[in-house]
């Protein structure tokens, strides 16, 4: 039975400011903590406030950007969904074409007025896809279904692979695979798959290019090269064991403040907080990552819609796979695939994402229609 609008009206009141405002608060002070603490790692790891100052100026754009996304209704995002998956593609398709190349990489279009991976939108627009796509579907979803996701998933990985960009190609199968798998996927048909991909091992290691074969070499066995391809993960390793339980202490790591340590501000900032703050600092990192993951499957096991359940776990499972790939490839557990560490890391768009992302998830959880009990 649905409240009449005046209970309904009533009933938001007491649930508070947040709801006025469509904004979550556990997930929301949550993600102020993390943030927080990630500008503390950051100004030890990039050397004060030169680095922290336009960092402050990105957090303020993402949860903007978060704030604003969380007023849509989870409704008009479902009907918008298509037309972003769309254009993603076609914006992936212009990279491919005549996207700048830095670095080696061919992954950003220049607009003149603004410069950006079309690639972080497809973190969304992927998820959404195939959610949009199965929510009117009979679940668990039969295999021409399953078909049909797997494309929508592969044209823009393979693209983003293509550009090349491991790492977002693997998060967005992630997030792909994350809806497919809630929507119902057959332990059977998963054990399949995951056989079919061992087995496609060979060819895909084939198709690699030169540095991401090395990058593989190097996880199995990084002493071969220790100044050359192994020199990261080795001084990251070292960093992170000389941290032990407490730590050398805030702005005392000698990896980092001593410049021994590549690319301590962005990927293996990690590497910076085991070595200054130890276990206890990881812990507490971890901690605030749990929680947020834990807030994100709830939303998504109060979500009253096929459509926002399979959109909210999917990107709640798709942010747990993000900082254990990079705290994972760090500690010379996975490959470098460049990823940085959520909400830590120096820079702009895979911030904004990020929290436009918990902007769904905080749309979903507010706007959700108010049920008599």
């Amino acid at each position: 039975m649905i409240f009449t609008p005046s209970r309904r009206h009533e009933d938001a009141s007491r649930r508070g400011w947040q709801y006025r405002l469509h904004l979550d608060a556990p997930l929301l002070l949550t993600l102020f903590g993390a943030c927080t603490y990630g500008l503390i790692i950051l100004y030890s790891a990039g050397g004060g406030m030169r680095i922290l100052e336009p960092q402050l100026i990105r957090l303020a754009i993402a949860f903007t950007g978060m704030f604003l996304l969380a007023q849509v209704p989870p409704r008009l995002l479902q009907r918008l969904t298509p037309w972003a998956f769309v254009v993603g593609v076609l914006l992936l398709l212009a990279v491919l074409l005549f996207g700048e190349i830095s670095g080696g990489a061919q992954r950003w279009l220049n607009l003149y007025v603004v410069r950006f991976q079309p690639s972080e939108l497809m973190k969304l627009a992927v998820p959404m896809m195939v959610a949009w796509y199965l929510a009117d579907s009979r679940l668990p979803p039969h295999r021409w279904q399953l078909l049909a996701a797997a494309l929508l998933i592969a044209v823009p990985m393979l693209m983003i692979a293509k550009q090349p960009d491991l790492g977002t190609a693997l998060l967005i199968a992630s997030s792909g695979f994350f809806v497919v798998f809630l929507a119902g996927l057959q332990w059977r048909l998963l054990a399949f798959f995951s056989i079919l991909v061992t087995a496609a091992m060979p060819v895909l290691w084939h198709f690699m290019h030169d540095y991401q074969r090395q990058r593989v070499i190097t996880l199995l066995n990084p002493e071969s090269d220790p100044l050359g391809s192994g020199y990261h993960i080795i001084q990251s390793k070292i960093a992170i064991g000389s941290g032990g339980l407490f730590g050398k202490g805030w702005l005392n790591g000698t990896q980092s403040q001593l410049d021994f340590l590549p690319e301590r501000s962005t990927d293996f900032i990690f590497a910076v907080l085991g070595e200054e703050f130890g276990f206890l600092g990881i812990l507490l990192l971890f901690t605030f990552y749990a929680i947020i993951v834990v807030r994100g499957m709830m939303i998504a096991i109060q979500a009253q819609d096929t459509y926002t359940r399979l959109l909210a776990g999917s990107l709640s499972m798709t942010f747990c796979v993000y900082f254990i790939v990079n705290t994972g490839m760090v500690s010379g557990l996975l490959p470098v695939v460049g990823l940085p560490l959520p909400m830590v890391s120096y820079g702009g768009t895979s911030i904004v994402t990020l929290m436009a992302g918990f902007g769904i998830l905080m749309s979903i959880q507010t706007h959700r229609k108010l049920l008599a009990t």
